[in-house]
């Protein structure tokens, strides 16, 4: 999806999951949310931030960093941060070989998996027993599954019934054996992908590097948006949320401070014309969320949100009940809905 500046301010960036090319597609398994720093006049007894764009797990990054006037140690900082960036890489990119989670899914087991790496596992699969199975990050197989089917082949209507089928007996986060630094796949053919939760983990360790090195207002964005501390004039940060029928417009802004937001619709990866598939897969049914929806979470850290939205938006909207009660799993976590017809509501 394409995306469109906010009215000037150094603080807003918009919401949306990425649109995602062909050639993208074989970098990322799942799509997310995207900042775009904007602009407006800023005080010129302040300070201005040190900015940073590039890409975290191969999608776009950004950094804003009020430094107060320590420009050198700002630098400093950033250098830390983006050695930090390139190690968590190493640990939880699909798309390279040398990675733990390529490891992983190439032999069905690791014995000696770094301390990050089975945290994140262990936090996807908490989020995975709140949801019941909603989020599953053993879900790469229907993945897989319907990739090669619509991207690869080029097909239009929905893959077997019989196919999706034996891709979906292969996924189970139950199946996932985590004991200390030992991970172990129970079935042949299994895979896991962490790209549901990781860019908000890779957002919350980036931000402790920064805070180690003395910085506490920033909005950092691996992947997903999170706001520590206020402005320095007081004010918060703005974030826009895209309009899932029209990705370059903001319908609704969200205010946040000392908090992450995390946007998930199927609108981010259709893979028919139609929009009738899309690159949320239920892990339970093998049916893909709806292309003009979207949920949005606002939490304490932004792999909480990551995980959160994703697991709302595979759970249908006529599930109110069910979506609820996976809410009030999360203290601290507020959610806002946008419907096919553009309507926003917060889920209470």
């Amino acid at each position: 999806m394409s995306h469109q500046l906010l009215p000037p301010e150094p603080s807003a960036i918009s919401l949306s999951p990425r649109p995602l090319a062909r050639r993208r597609l074989l970098l990322l398994a799942a799509a997310a949310a995207v900042p775009l720093a904007a602009w407006r006049l800023r005080d010129p007894a302040t300070p201005a931030p040190l900015n940073w764009h590039g890409t975290a797990m191969g999608a776009p990054a950004s950094l804003v960093l009020h430094h107060g006037g320590n420009e050198a140690g700002a630098q400093k900082a950033l250098a830390a941060t983006l050695a930090e960036l390139e190690r968590l890489e190493g640990m939880f990119s699909l798309y390279r070989a040398d990675s733990w989670l390529s490891q992983l899914n190439r032999q069905g087991r690791v014995e000696h998996a770094p301390p990050e790496f089975a945290a994140l596992l262990q936090q996807a699969l908490d989020m995975a027993a709140h949801s019941q199975g909603v989020f599953d990050p053993t879900v790469q197989p229907l993945w897989k599954l319907y990739f090669n089917h619509f991207v690869v082949q080029g097909a239009t209507a929905a893959p077997a019934a019989a196919l999706v089928e034996q891709a979906r007996a292969l996924v189970n986060w139950r199946d996932v054996s985590l004991d200390g630094k030992r991970i172990a796949l129970a079935q042949p053919g299994m895979g896991l992908t962490l790209n549901g939760i990781a860019q908000g983990f890779i957002t919350d360790r980036c931000s402790d590097v920064l805070r180690a090195h003395g910085f506490s207002r920033m909005l950092v964005d691996m992947g997903e948006p999170r706001a520590l501390a206020a402005k320095p004039d007081g004010s918060a940060w703005h974030l826009g949320l895209a309009d899932p029928r029209n990705p370059s417009r903001a319908l609704h802004t969200v205010s946040v401070v000392d908090q992450a937001v995390a946007t998930s619709g199927g609108y981010g990866t259709r893979l028919d014309a139609a929009g009738l598939y899309t690159h949320l897969i239920h892990p339970r049914t093998g049916l893909t969320a709806p292309a003009t929806e979207s949920v949005t979470v606002v939490a304490p850290l932004a792999a909480q949100a990551d995980a959160l939205s994703t697991a709302l938006a595979l759970i249908p909207r006529s599930q109110t009940a069910e979506r609820l009660a996976l809410l009030r799993t999360q203290p601290g976590c507020r959610a806002l809905c946008i419907d096919a017809s553009g309507l926003v509501s917060e889920l209470t």
